[in-house]
């Protein structure tokens, strides 16, 4: 999953949470497709940010995967003796994972 702003939406990403008005009401539920149509009604709603399936659009700075979880091992290298430590570390490791694949 990927939060995204409503101006880099494009037609055929999958919502992957509802977008919800200003007001509170559900404009689009969780596992619609965009399409033009869609996309309009939530830029005129201005709503700024919706959350699509994937991780469709390349933000510039943004690492990669691999790049944060070589951070993490980087982070925790000095540590390898410390039993709780090592948990944290998996730990992490196993929570960036399953946050991209969302």
């Amino acid at each position: 999953m990927q939060e995204i702003l409503s101006l880099q939406a494009k037609e055929d990403m999958v919502l992957a949470r509802e977008v919800m008005t200003p007001d509170g009401r559900v404009l689009c539920g969780k596992g619609t497709a965009l399409t033009a149509s869609v996309i309009e009604r939530i830029l005129k709603m201005d709503i700024s940010h919706i959350a699509v399936e994937g991780h469709p659009v390349e933000i510039e700075g943004e690492k990669t995967l691999e790049q944060e979880l070589a951070d993490i091992q980087n982070r925790f290298s000095r540590v390898t003796h410390i039993q709780p430590l090592q948990y944290i570390k998996q730990r992490l490791m196993h929570l960036l994972v399953n946050a991209r694949n969302e």
